[in-house]
């Protein structure tokens, strides 16, 4: 069987109870075809970077998943009938992560990155700016 990572937004007007009846139906239809869900991450409720369907924000969830390639095209059938499903992506890895994902880590957790590595460039390092007139030239 294959691994997956599936991460869907689910609309903002719906209870964090109703996001985890999302997730056992769709772990269900998995099961049902074969596969099993490994972790659940909610990510909780976060603001959109545009609208989508007239939503400024959604809940964030993301499953593991280890299934054949049917049961996940089947889950990603019913999530394009389910109004409450505003976007998901499904993602073939070659391994699951098991520690928590970099979205729940806490920003002192993280890996720190120095911007000191990156080559610096100087303002004398660009290249000349030519002003154009109005006809453009």
């Amino acid at each position: 069987m294959a691994l997956y990572e599936h991460v869907f937004l689910a609309r903002q007007d719906i209870s964090g109870q109703q996001v985890d009846q999302l997730v056992d139906a769709f772990r269900g239809v998995i099961e049902e075809n074969g596969g099993s869900v490994g972790k659940v991450e909610n990510w909780g409720l976060k603001t959109l970077t545009y609208r989508i369907k007239k939503n400024r924000k959604a809940y964030y969830t993301l499953m593991n998943i280890d299934a054949p390639p049917a049961a996940v095209q089947e889950m990603e059938r019913q999530m394009r009938f389910n109004e409450d499903i505003l976007r998901y992506i499904t993602i073939k890895v070659d391994a699951l992560e098991e520690s928590q994902s970099v979205m729940m880590q806490k920003r002192d957790d993280r890996p720190r990155r120095d911007r000191d590595d990156r080559p610096r460039r100087d303002r004398d390092d660009r290249p000349p700016r030519r002003d154009r007139g109005m006809d453009g030239e």
